[in-house]
């Protein structure tokens, strides 16, 4: 894991947006979805709000995913083996960038056909623990015209668009990085999750 590793590192280094194409195998993306997808047949995916705790809008409309969140607990081996290569990340993070990274958070999340999230940064304002961003993603055969392409709004006013492509990771700043989902043409699945210190 360690070459996916610092291809997100380097990216990030060089461009402030890392990207790993086959960050997950393929065999542990085609796991997590389908555990994403039975959560949504069991109706455990649920409509997204915003914020935190007791500023935590659930009536908004800026954004349209589901989101179930993944237990540090979990007897999933798909879960299991995914939180294990994020705690190595942070590891490796750690030791060769002394980010002080110490825990994560991580969630399923689904944006159904005709569903995106306006733009934004993933800091909450009352809580600055999250560093940062990375999204892991699980969708199979994507293509330009399908939406739900991640889009960058850079500093220089350029944007970078990313397609949600199966297998595929990327690794941001969490408070310093304007962003965006596209709409999604059908359905857009991901693991969306925060490094913490």
């Amino acid at each position: 894991m360690e070459a996916r590793f610092e291809e997100l590192i380097e990216g990030f280094i060089t461009g402030n947006i890392g990207i790993s194409e086959n960050f997950l195998s393929i065999s542990l993306a085609a796991a997590l979805q389908k555990n994403l997808l039975q959560l949504d047949e069991d109706k455990l995916m649920i409509r997204a709000g915003i914020g935190n705790g007791m500023v935590c809008d659930s009536a908004q409309t800026h954004r349209g995913d589901r989101t179930c969140w993944l237990s540090s607990s979990t007897d999933n081996s798909a879960e299991m083996e995914f939180l294990d290569i994020i705690d190595q990340f942070m590891g490796h993070l750690n030791r060769t960038c002394y980010t002080g990274l110490n825990s994560c958070e991580f969630h399923y999340a689904l944006y159904q056909e005709g569903k995106g999230y306006a733009r934004h940064k993933d800091q909450f304002k009352n809580n600055n623990s999250r560093k940062f961003s990375l999204i892991s993603y699980l969708n199979e055969g994507w293509h330009e015209t399908d939406g739900g392409q991640l889009i960058i709004h850079n500093d220089d006013n350029s944007i970078q668009s990313i397609l949600p492509n199966n297998q595929k990771a990327v690794f941001f700043q969490s408070d310093k990085t304007d962003h965006q989902v596209a709409i999604a043409n059908r359905p857009r699945l991901s693991i969306t999750g925060w490094l913490k210190s």
